[in-house]
């Protein structure tokens, strides 16, 4: 089961990473979008989660740590909010420069 946990974040990682490396808009924001979520599986696997423990305090001899929880949880709410800006900077840029290279450069067609 670990291998192929770290396997799908492989792929996330290294997929975001060349969506990232393409130099178009669209791209750019689906590698940035593919390597938050990367980051918060990371994240949430880092909380060693257990079966038959309550989450926080409950009635079992162990608990859950909330850590990793939260951690993820403010991870995702922050990354949508950062993808809806990156979104209308992209939009915006490409308004004025007529263009959706990153580099903001014309593109020769």
């Amino acid at each position: 089961m670990e291998a192929l946990f770290a396997i799908s974040l492989g792929m996330l990682t290294a997929s975001g990473v060349y969506l990232l490396l393409r130099a178009r808009i669209f791209p750019v924001v689906l590698g940035l979008t593919l390597i938050s979520y990367a980051v918060n599986l990371f994240l949430f696997a880092m909380g060693r989660l257990r079966t038959g423990v309550a989450p926080v305090l409950g009635k079992s001899a162990g608990h859950g740590d909330p850590l990793p929880q939260a951690l993820v949880l403010t991870a995702i709410v922050i990354g949508f909010a950062m993808t809806a800006f990156v979104v209308v900077l992209a939009l915006r840029g490409l308004g004025e420069l007529r263009s959706d290279q990153v580099d903001g450069k014309r593109s020769e067609r």
